[in-house]
């Protein structure tokens, strides 16, 4: 028993020495990337959401605001105060969902951790990302054109929080230990779940549940991002692996998207700004979009 316990072990370290091998960069230079645009752009990107804000409207308008937010380094309960003060200063509301729900599936660090996953899948997550701004902009414009979408009462534009600090590159030291601090238990615990998939998960089996050809793999791929997506880099470790093992590029991005649009704390801060039935249609539209996003990739693409 003992033995084998032990080879198990000695298999595990392999592989998970041999992911972290590979990652640990990507990881490393996304934090980087995260903290400098946090400490030295941030202020500059919200600037120029409200100066574009007020004169941009229509596809070109949504591509900004969509843009602007994937940009935007801020968590969801940073993004959501951020949007209330553009709602006060008269920025319209389809401009607002535009930034606010690219900003809820990519930033710059997580473009910088993609990487690992291979050219096409980043460019695909960059790409989806930038298109789930678009259209969220042109459902609100459309759909919800004379209606409130958002409610934002109580909110405000906090001036208070971490980088206060006089010295810019003390900011960015603190910015970057807090990014350490909140990644690198998920990091840890991607290359732990891979390590495990890589031994106990035959790779025949990702193939026949997310290849190309299996439908079902779309949703199924949607399906498991709401509970395996609790951070961005530590998802990175097993869709990596699943690609390699055969996991189409349609199912990777439906994975990509619906993770971070249903992960918990994301959820939570959307339901306070939306309410249930609006919080219901966002939910809806997330399934739709990633479905269709991946059936597109799957058929057209790849």
């Amino acid at each position: 028993m003992l033995e084998i316990l032990h080879r198990e072990a000695i298999y595990l370290w392999y592989y998970a020495d041999l992911q972290f091998r590979q990652i640990f960069w990507y990881w490393v230079l996304g934090m980087v990337l995260g903290s400098l645009v946090s400490v030295f752009a941030k202020e500059g990107i919200h600037r120029l959401c409200i100066r574009l804000g007020k004169h941009l409207t229509g596809p070109v308008g949504w591509t900004v605001a969509s843009l602007l937010g994937i940009a935007s380094p801020l968590c969801m309960y940073g993004t959501i105060p951020i949007c209330a003060s553009f709602s006060q200063k008269g920025i319209k509301e389809d401009f607002l969902g535009a930034f606010m729900m690219s900003s809820i599936l990519l930033n710059p660090q997580l473009i910088l951790y993609s990487a690992a996953l291979g050219r096409a899948a980043l460019i695909l997550r960059i790409l989806a990302c930038l298109l789930f701004g678009i259209v969220s902009g042109a459902l609100l414009h459309y759909c919800f054109k004379d209606r409130t979408f958002f409610n934002f009462n109580g909110f405000t534009e906090s001036h208070a929080g971490h980088d206060t600090h006089p010295n810019p590159f003390l900011r960015f030291l603190f910015n970057l230990g807090r990014n350490l601090k909140a990644t690198g238990p998920w990091f840890a615990a991607g290359i732990l779940l891979s390590a495990l998939f890589q031994r106990y998960v035959p790779a025949e089996l990702v193939g026949n549940l997310f290849g190309p050809q299996r439908q079902f793999g779309l949703l199924l791929a949607a399906t498991v991002g709401v509970p395996l997506y609790v951070c961005g880099g530590g998802t990175i470790p097993m869709l990596r692996d699943w690609l390699a093992d055969g996991m189409s590029l349609g199912a990777a991005t439906a994975f990509m998207i619906t993770g971070p649009a249903t992960k918990i704390t994301n959820l939570g801060a959307l339901k306070i700004v939306l309410g249930a039935k609006h919080f219901a249609f966002y939910l809806l539209f997330v399934l739709l979009f990633s479905l269709t996003t991946g059936a597109i990739i799957n058929l057209f693409l790849f």
